[in-house]
């Protein structure tokens, strides 16, 4: 939220690049919310986690929506960054904004598609076969739809752009240190681009790689839930968990870092405090 106010309060952040990072808050704000949704369900009556229930298909079906909303934004932001990089800076101010808002309305149809897909139909609370474990009343075909096309996506296409992003800065950098020119922004520029991108790597597989796990396990699992209760469980929760955290995560990397928003963010909260001031005296 302390994101979501200081760029709609800074006018001059609002940028192509920022139309993503505000996108991606929101994902972020929708998964906390869809997680929570979710816990005060456990807590109320912790049996329709276990077993499963019609009322967890909206919950669960928002929580995928949300999940794959801020999947499909950290793919856009990489995408971008390697275009600005790429790209002449006249392309890249004629064309970037349009192409933010059309991949923040793509990525939010097609999660709304992909997440409401329970809702529609695809779930097992009539037939109780192909049962997921872990989210039922979910199928575990429809899972498995879900998570390998969507992790091949979320850790295939950042490796590419980032590592390109790299290779292009060196490559320039070699070019203007073979003229006699100065190099040192591009190497702080590479040096930058290179820990952002182990931290995306880092955050991205802690995050979303045991959530992974569990659809596989769910998948080749042929125990019942007295077996596995209360360890798969536990394991399940400490996902969720992982998976807030990420929330958490994402602004602290892409936007709370930037000097030019943390400028900002502090002149706004200046600018409060003598405005409190004011009305105490």
């Amino acid at each position: 939220c302390t994101v979501i106010f200081t760029r709609i309060a800074t006018k001059d952040l609002h940028k192509p690049i920022s139309i993503l990072f505000c996108n991606l808050v929101f994902s972020d704000l929708f998964t906390s919310f869809s997680g929570f949704w979710i816990s005060t369900l456990f807590i109320t009556n912790p049996d329709i986690t276990i077993f499963g229930s019609e009322d967890m298909l909206a919950p669960y079906a928002f929580y995928t929506m949300s999940i794959l909303s801020t999947i499909y934004n950290l793919v856009s932001i990489g995408i971008e960054r390697y275009l600005a990089v790429a790209e002449s800076m006249r392309t890249r101010l004629r064309v970037a904004r349009n192409h933010s808002i059309a991949a923040v309305l793509i990525s939010w149809v097609l999660a709304f598609f992909l997440g409401c897909l329970p809702l529609m139909g695809w779930n097992c609370l009539s037939t109780g076969k192909n049962l997921s474990i872990l989210y039922s009343p979910f199928c575990v075909d429809y899972l498995i739809f879900i998570a390998i096309p969507n992790v091949g996506v979320a850790f295939l296409i950042p490796l590419f752009t980032y590592l390109r992003i790299i290779i292009i800065l060196r490559k320039r950098k070699l070019r203007m240190k073979a003229c006699g020119q100065a190099t040192g922004t591009y190497k702080s520029a590479e040096i930058q681009v290179a820990r952002t991108s182990i931290f995306i790597w880092l955050l991205a597989l802690i995050s979303y790689a045991p959530v992974f796990a569990g659809v596989i396990f769910d998948a080749i699992n042929k125990q019942c839930y007295t077996d596995l209760y209360p360890g798969v469980y536990i394991f399940r929760n400490c996902t969720a968990m992982l998976i807030t955290m990420n929330c958490l995560g994402n602004p602290i990397i892409y936007t709370l870092k930037a000097k030019t928003l943390g400028a900002k963010l502090k002149a706004l909260k200046c600018l409060f405090t003598a405005h409190v001031r004011a009305c105490t005296l």
